[in-house]
């Protein structure tokens, strides 16, 4: 990535939602924006959005960024390596949240909220099915504009923050799954993959997408029997030419999973992370598996791809049910926070860096059609339909809105 100019930041009129004069004399004049990223409240989130070298190429572009102290101890950077790069260590956090972009990986919390000074962008993940309606009511009173990383698509459609969390989970999966099989854990005492003389441990992935196809290379590099059940045979077919060997692939028959859940080893639920599980495996099923098994489910914070899905968290991350151990951590790629870090970075930096070259965040929801679908409050009002469903507020279509400009 190159650096690029400096950004240029509007400000709407809170009655006609029309930029207001002195921010346009702002955009003019190429004024530098601040950038702000708080440390995380939750010990269950680990990751940030930036490395001190994207907050290098973001001070190189004009831009303020502050970050607060010990932000970064959990990712393994510290203080010392993001001042030497530009950045400005704050120890207070309410500092942090005066800025006009504040920039996180965890949903804002309500007393997050509370220290926005209002007219402000924020961005974080969404994570819709954890949010209160009060947080929501909060962000729109403020006249804030929230852009939510899991809805943000590039100009070829695709969800590249979701794809490479999607990645790193899969990979991260498999990496649970031999833990979890160990005597350490209490697990069946199986190795997770294969030797000679002794058959190998038996996966079954539900979903044929990102996540699943980088689970089923670890698994494979480990010498691990895989097999894919999902509803599409396209996709099934599509899958399966992306290894250069044969794999079981199957449509969710009930009799076809009932039977190879039976022998399975582990259990992955692996579908689309932008939407409802499309096959729920049943409790029944489940009780047919042998006991010490595993299930991991990514896609727990949207309800789960297992009867028996319960979110867990990265301190408490198992639980029992049916003499199965089951693995339901919503963001399991936090356990390798500093790469998750890097990935997010590498996405996150381009995209404000391409958002100064447009002449500031205004031209770049109007100009890119996928960033618009991650907006989901601006300047106060909803523009996101599964929200305005989840709570019952009314949506503004920001298309529409966007046009007066």
């Amino acid at each position: 990535m190159t650096d690029q100019p400096t950004s240029r930041l509007f400000h709407f009129d809170e009655q006609q939602l029309m930029p207001a004069e002195e921010k346009l004399e702002v955009m003019k004049s190429g004024k530098k924006i601040s950038i702000g990223i708080p440390a995380n409240t939750s010990e269950d989130e680990q990751c940030l959005p930036f490395t001190p070298q994207a907050v290098e190429m973001l001070v190189d572009a004009g831009h303020e960024v502050k970050i607060e102290s010990n932000a970064g101890i959990k990712a393994r950077y510290t203080d010392l390596e993001y001042s030497e790069t530009g950045a400005q260590v704050c120890n207070s956090k309410t500092e942090i949240f005066q800025c006009d972009f504040i920039i996180k990986v965890a949903p804002f919390s309500s007393d997050e909220i509370d220290l926005l000074r209002g007219n402000q962008f924020i961005f974080s993940t969404l994570q819709i099915d954890f949010q209160s309606k009060e947080c929501i009511q909060k962000l729109m009173h403020k006249k804030i504009t929230a852009i939510a990383f899991e809805y943000l698509k590039d100009d070829t459609g695709h969800l590249p923050v979701m794809q490479s969390l999607s990645e790193i989970a899969g990979i991260v999966s498999m990496t649970v799954a031999g833990e979890l099989l160990s005597n350490s854990n209490k697990g069946k005492g199986v190795l997770f993959g294969g030797i000679t003389g002794i058959s190998p441990a038996e996966l079954i992935i539900l979903g044929a997408d990102t996540a699943a196809e980088y689970a089923t290379r670890s698994a494979l590099g480990l010498g691990a029997e895989v097999k894919i059940f999902d509803n599409s045979i396209s996709k099934l077919r599509s899958f399966e030419r992306k290894f250069n060997q044969k794999i079981f692939t199957s449509l969710y028959y009930p009799r076809v999973l009932q039977k190879a859940l039976m022998s399975a080893d582990v259990v992955l639920g692996a579908q689309p992370f932008n939407g409802v599980p499309q096959y729920v495996v049943p409790r029944d099923m489940i009780k047919s598996m042998k006991e010490g098994s595993v299930i991991i489910d990514l896609n727990a914070s949207q309800g789960g791809c297992f009867e028996t899905t319960k979110c867990t968290s990265l301190t408490a991350p198992t639980y029992v049910s049916e003499g199965i151990i089951h693995y339901c951590v919503p963001n399991i790629s936090a356990r390798v926070s500093r790469t998750t870090t890097i990935a997010l970075s590498n996405i996150i930096a381009s995209t404000l860096l391409e958002i100064d070259n447009m002449g500031g965040m205004l031209n770049y929801i109007r100009g890119m059609k996928g960033f618009r679908e991650g907006v989901y409050i601006f300047n106060g009002l909803l523009t996101n339909r599964d929200v305005a469903n989840k709570f019952g507020f009314p949506m503004k279509d920001l298309d529409l809105l966007i046009s007066a400009f």
